[in-house]
């Protein structure tokens, strides 16, 4: 059920906010407005195509029931009123989708996060995998990467990498990404030919500011030492690498890829904030999940979400049972969007359907 009342609102806010910005304001202002405005455009032009509709079917039922009509005016009428009944669902649903409440880090920048997990350097060596597929399709995206930290296999790839990718809705793209993604292939040290599982894990946290989450400095504790590169080579003469641990939650961050401190510990700060504020997330995250199954994306990070075999060329997405026989477009980063799209539509699909029992109960308890 559509809430007419809140369509209302909206539409009043919308040509409230057309009227302003068509006056004499200031450059600040408008542009303030004008993000209001584009948000609530796609609602407004969804609300007016429903309602036109609504009122033609209307018109051509009044049209049908009277006797006076011409009978060949009455079935072009009936045909055209078929069609609208069965578009109906489909503009109603448009909107109700627009009308869910968005998640408010959508459009902010992530810290990606990538570990290799079991399997040794073939682990390590998938993480690499898997951050040069994210890397990829944020190229496509017109996203920007820059890497904050990262540890390489022995043999290639990354023991663990951590990254801030700029854009704009990053996070409401990538943020179903978080979880356990395991792989199935011959690596190419194997001489028999046999296929070995190992795996990854990614997490997808959205950038926040000093604004967002308040650190205080006695709830810290940094220690600095000396950055070194491979197998203890000193790389720095001063002691430049910073660790920084929160001490209430025992979360603790190394930085040591600057050559200033100064410049590690920002970097540190960037990072130990996000994972506070996905904890946080995650909290929310999990009372909504126990006020409603079956939902994807708590950015639970222990559970496996996806397989990628490369024996049989496929990508299976064990949250929604979706599998796609195109791994090296996916692992490319072309095609990606593929699953991205399908657990998107998953989501919104689960909130629709949350609400509508929200409402049922509602009414039985009216």
């Amino acid at each position: 059920m559509i809430p007419q009342n809140k369509v209302d609102q909206l539409l009043s806010r919308y040509e409230a906010l057309q009227a302003r910005m068509a006056s004499d304001i200031d450059t600040q202002e408008f542009v303030k407005l004008s993000k209001e405005f584009a948000e609530l455009a796609p609602i407004a032009e969804a609300a007016r195509t429903l309602a036109s509709a609504r009122k033609e079917m209307g018109d051509l039922s009044t049209l049908i029931a009277d006797p006076a009509s011409d009978p060949e005016m009455v079935s072009m009428a009936a045909a055209e009123l078929s069609t609208l009944k069965k578009r109906l669902p489909d503009l109603e649903q448009e909107l109700q989708v627009l009308l869910l409440p968005k998640d408010a880090d959508d459009e902010r920048n992530v810290i990606l996060e990538v570990r290799a997990g079991t399997g040794g350097h073939e682990a390590a060596l998938f993480a690499g995998d898997l951050f040069r597929m994210y890397q990829r399709y944020a190229e496509t995206k017109g996203w920007k990467v820059e890497i904050l930290s990262a540890s390489e296999g022995e043999v290639g790839g990354y023991k663990e990498v951590i990254a801030l990718v700029r854009g704009r809705g990053a996070f409401a793209r990538l943020k179903f990404e978080s979880g356990g993604h395991r792989v199935q292939r011959v690596p190419e040290t194997e001489a028999g030919g046999r296929i070995h599982t190992s795996a990854a894990t990614v997490a997808i946290l959205p950038e926040v500011e000093d604004v967002d989450i308040e650190i205080a400095d006695k709830d810290l504790r940094i220690d600095v030492f000396r950055a070194s590169g491979p197998g203890g080579q000193s790389v720095n003469t001063t002691d430049s690498a910073v660790r920084i641990t929160h001490l209430p939650t025992g979360l603790a961050v190394s930085q040591q890829d600057e050559k200033s401190q100064h410049k590690n510990k920002a970097k540190a700060l960037k990072v130990l904030r996000a994972r506070l504020y996905e904890m946080e997330r995650k909290k929310l995250a999990e009372e909504r999940a126990r006020a409603r199954k079956g939902q994807i994306g708590t950015g639970d990070r222990s559970g496996r979400i996806r397989t990628y075999n490369f024996p049989q060329g496929r990508v299976t997405d064990h949250r929604i049972n979706l599998t796609l026989y195109k791994l090296d477009r996916v692992i490319a980063g072309e095609a990606l969007d593929d699953i991205v799209d399908a657990l998107i539509a998953d989501d919104r699909a689960h909130r629709l359907a949350a609400i509508e029992d929200t409402e049922k109960l509602g009414n039985k308890v009216a």
